[in-house]
């Protein structure tokens, strides 16, 4: 096999009797199906967070629209897009739902807006295939005309507002274009009230714009006159029952906007103690305002916008970012640390979606319970329950966390870190009971031998420590270090007698090691036949037939063989998780491919009993469980 022109000898089992790698491998007959995602994308995007009269709350991570009833327990899943979701907009019969998208990795997928059917998941209609650059960032439907209206804001330079008859064809017909701004948009509403009137605000503006013509958009900027400072930016807008547009800015300040005219009607000075993220009228009519800085929720009467109530949101939870109504008075916020949480203005808030908030690598499976546990760049752990698909718990340690895995026991877990140290940490107490620093770069993979008696670290200098394990995985005395790669370990896997360890490095290499005495095993071909208790390499005779043609070596991150030895997965840069048949020792092998993370696919892992499959996206911090069906 040659991976980037370089040779790369793999031996095959000496029982294998027929061998022709011209022969392509069948797909699996087992098939996957998303069946929960976890996360939530807070963090970089606004009003994407609604609650359908089918009782479901609505909102977006990674490439996937996650519908979720909260007290049935139950999501569906609109799997529509390719990419990243970066908008979404609700149409006023509250059936229909447009979600728009970033342009994909290649450039050959296409930035575009998919209008679909909240009930059957169904596509509309696709628009605006090729005439949007970098990302459509913003979605309104029209109000005043029961929605026949789309309006979007592309991510180019020039910040192009569009208005679609979305309609007309499968296509949509554009109705009118115009350059918004240089400068960043954070949001576009139509108006509910006035017909062909559209309001967009951003960085440094609030415009105001007209349809003319049936095909003409003409704009009208927002006068900041004597009565307040022109904030830097103007975060969000919404309407109150009368239809004035009141705005929320970064100075804090709600600003009201005379009906009809671009001049301030009325100014809340500092409502919030810093920016205001997101304004939203109550069904009595009240304005709920969320800040920022203040992480405060504040209820205020419309007429002489007297304070009502209000309550500050926990720091774990992070600063308001989006809030949307709930059933009966409850009412939904979305935060910035990528949480949806829920309550009252004078009950407590409790998480009802929580995620990481930086990119995620780390993935350990227990041993013997439906749980799995996640660690992150942003220093957080979860344990997570597959049946009941909540959080056990989360714990914040020290350092970014690269990975980690389970003491065959299930009692204990090692974490790495990015920064050489790397920690193991009781389940039941969550104390960490043991630390140690191995190298001075960041570790890259960490695996317990079957037997429980060692621990091998695969570090980015080139190493791999051993150390002897004892006391049911609470005492660690180091052996030694493994040298002889050329470049970062990567991946590695024990023996099934826990008496080898077979490494890959950045360079492709594939080497075998005695770790009791840390000395590399020289000849390749003597290890043909040695059983491996796990398929964490990705370069080897049993995988060979995971790389496309003309990889580059880099394009598959992760893969993982399923305790039957049946089924193997694979996490890539594209996206995609793979499912092969194992041993999957043959060029061009068939698979199943499914989308659903949008960057790149970090880490693969089959639970115990390989009833499902769990999959963690990169940038996108989303982690997906599938079911083996």
């Amino acid at each position: 096999m040659y991976l980037r022109g370089r040779a790369l000898n793999m031996y095959a089992p000496s029982d294998l009797a027929e061998y022709d790698s011209s022969k392509a491998l069948a797909p699996p007959a087992a098939k996957l199906k998303l069946e929960w995602v976890y996360g939530y994308r807070g963090r970089d995007c606004r009003s994407n967070l609604f609650l359908l009269p089918t009782g479901e709350m609505v909102f977006f991570v990674a490439a996937v629209v996650v519908l979720y009833n909260v007290d049935e327990q139950i999501q569906r899943h609109y799997l529509g897009h390719t990419d990243d979701v970066k908008c979404i907009t609700l149409h006023p019969n509250k059936l229909l739902i447009a979600t728009g998208q970033v342009a994909g990795i290649d450039r050959r997928e296409k930035p575009h807006v998919r209008i679909w059917d909240s009930v059957s998941l169904h596509t509309l209609h696709v628009i605006g295939l090729g005439d949007f650059d970098r990302a459509v960032c913003c979605l309104s439907f029209s109000k005043a005309d029961g929605g026949q209206y789309l309006c979007a804001v592309d991510e180019a330079n020039e910040h192009v507002l569009t208005v679609w008859d979305w309609h007309k064809t499968d296509k949509g017909h554009k109705v009118a274009e115009s350059k918004s701004s240089g400068d960043a948009v954070l949001g576009v509403e139509f108006h509910p009230v006035e017909k062909n009137s559209i309001i967009t605000c951003g960085k440094g503006h609030i415009n105001f714009w007209s349809i003319e013509g049936g095909n003409t958009l003409v704009k009208k900027m927002g006068v900041f006159d004597k009565q307040v400072e022109r904030p830097k930016y103007v975060l969000c807008i919404a309407f109150d029952d009368r239809g004035n547009c009141l705005s929320g800015d970064s100075n804090g300040n709600i600003i009201v906007w005379a009906q009809g005219a671009q001049k301030i009607a009325k100014v809340v000075s500092g409502a919030h103690d810093g920016g205001i993220f997101s304004l939203c009228i109550s069904n009595d009519g009240n304005l709920i305002s969320g800040g920022g800085k203040d992480r405060t929720l504040v209820i205020w009467e419309t007429e002489y916008f007297n304070k009502i109530s209000s309550q500050e949101i926990s720091e774990n939870f992070g600063p308001i970012r989006t809030i949307a109504l709930g059933k009966g008075n409850m009412i939904l916020v979305g935060t910035t640390r990528n949480n949806i949480i829920q309550g009252t203005i004078d009950l407590k808030f409790s998480a009802i979606v929580q995620g990481h908030v930086d990119e995620l690598w780390g993935l350990a499976v227990h041993p013997n319970h439906h749980q799995f546990l996640t660690c992150g760049y942003d220093k957080q752990i979860f344990l997570w329950d597959t049946l009941t698909h909540s959080t056990i718990w989360k714990k914040e340690i020290q350092d970014g966390a690269h990975t980690g895995c389970f003491h065959p026991n299930g009692n204990i877990v090692a974490i790495a870190t990015l920064s050489a140290r790397w920690m193991v940490i009781d389940m039941m107490t969550r104390e960490t009971v043991a630390v140690h620093s191995d190298g001075n770069e960041s570790l890259s993979c960490i695996v317990y031998s079957p037997d429980g008696r060692f621990i091998a670290i695969g570090s980015r200098d080139n190493c791999v420590y051993v150390y002897q394990v004892s006391d049911d995985g609470t005492k660690y005395n180091r052996i030694g270090r493994c040298t002889g790669h050329s470049s970062f370990v990567l991946h590695m896997d024990w023996s099934v007698d826990s008496q080898f360890l077979v490494t890959n490095s950045g360079d492709y290499e594939i080497l075998f090691w005695s770790p009791a005495i840390c000395r590399q095993v020289t000849q390749a071909s003597a290890m043909r036949d040695v059983e491996w208790a796990s398929q964490n390499c990705t370069l080897g005779f049993n995988v060979c037939g995971i790389w496309p043609e003309g990889s580059d070596g880099t394009d598959v991150n992760s893969c993982c063989r399923s305790h039957s030895g049946q089924l193997a997965a694979t996490a890539d840069d594209y996206g995609k998780v793979k499912l092969f048949t194992y041993p999957c020792n043959r060029p061009k092998s068939g698979f199943h491919v499914y989308g659903g993370h949008s960057s790149h696919v970090t880490n693969v892992q089959f639970l115990y009993n390989d009833m499902r499959l769990i999959s963690t996206g990169g940038k996108d911090m989303s982690v997906m469980q599938w079911q083996v069906v």
